[in-house]
């Protein structure tokens, strides 16, 4: 069944309803990435005479030594694990994932790296007004990619909730846009959510008929790719493509653009917002983080500096 092989297995044992509907538990992303974590584990279990699934503890750690000595990080092996594990659960096996030689081995990988991981930047709005300073709005290109640059910032989005966007998803109000998440990362069961987008200084609504206009877009996907022709496509455009977009026009601004990534307009929100001294729960709405935590680390490192302990006698 093709849809039980796009994360990497085939089993006779599961009827093809189940078989589609433990598929259906993850997202298409995850599936892709699972894929090529599974065709790694599985290749080098072939070429090492092992057997991949199902697995023994003593296999996954040591596929995880290898893996580590060639470089691969902790949280690229902590996501093959996660693979692993799927897979093993998906064929209807109980996971090896789980045994203490596979996490001591995972720790001690961690403890060895020592490697700090680099954030990406975050497109603060400061940063924001200079990229989009470079979209050429004279152009369809032009107008669609100014266009995710400040509806994924105004609204928080991740890239894939960016590109799943339709005509359909968003209504306008007086303030500005009600917008509706049908899908994310923490709402796989896709009930749905809805954020408002104030219109505010970036003209988020002006932008965005702007656009519609042009493309002749009434119904289906918003962000297409567009031909060197300026004519635009019926495919949706792919989220690898927004962290390209705002690579270009980061690069265009002047900024390092290696430090930028698809992430950097979610975050410049985060972080914008959180310099602003807006309410923490507040930013929680837009976000859509269910974690206050994680959001507190944005909160934090946008105040590093404000009332701080030494202001008095430094």
């Amino acid at each position: 069944m093709d849809n039980f092989q796009a994360i990497g297995l085939t089993s006779s044992a599961l009827s093809e309803n189940v078989q589609r509907f433990v598929v259906e538990a993850t997202s298409a992303s995850t599936r892709r990435a699972y894929r090529a974590d599974v065709k790694i584990f599985v290749t080098w279990c072939e070429e090492s005479g092992l057997v991949a699934i199902p697995a023994t503890a003593i296999t996954i750690a040591d596929f995880l030594a290898s893996q580590a000595q060639t470089g691969i990080s902790p949280s690229t092996l902590n996501r093959r694990i996660g693979a692993i594990r799927y897979a093993h659960e998906a064929a209807g096996y109980e996971t090896p994932t789980t045994n203490k030689l596979v996490s001591v081995t995972l720790k001690g990988i961690r403890r060895a790296n020592r490697v700090r991981t680099r954030k990406k930047a975050a497109a603060t709005v400061d940063k924001l007004y200079q990229m989009i300073a470079h979209c050429n709005t004279q152009t369809l290109q032009g107008k669609r990619d100014k266009l995710i640059l400040i509806l994924g910032f105004a609204g928080a989005f991740r890239r894939s909730e960016l590109v799943a966007l339709t005509v359909a998803d968003i209504e306008e109000a007086p303030d500005g846009l009600k917008i509706l998440i049908q899908k994310s990362k923490t709402d796989q069961e896709g009930e749905g959510h809805t954020i408002a987008i104030l219109n505010g200084r970036l003209n988020v609504v002006g932008v965005l008929k702007d656009y519609l206009k042009a493309a002749n877009l009434t119904e289906g996907a918003i962000f297409r790719p567009i031909t060197k022709y300026g004519k635009i496509r019926k495919q949706t455009l792919t989220d690898r493509s927004v962290a390209d977009i705002v690579k270009r026009y980061a690069k265009a601004a002047g900024l390092n653009a290696e430090e930028f990534s698809g992430h950097s307009l979610r975050s410049g929100f985060i972080t914008t917002a959180a310099e602003a001294g807006a309410n923490l729960f507040k930013i929680m709405d837009i976000s859509r983080h269910k974690s206050v935590q994680t959001v507190q680390g944005y909160v934090r490192n946008a105040e590093l500096f404000k009332n701080h302990a030494g202001n008095s006698f430094l």
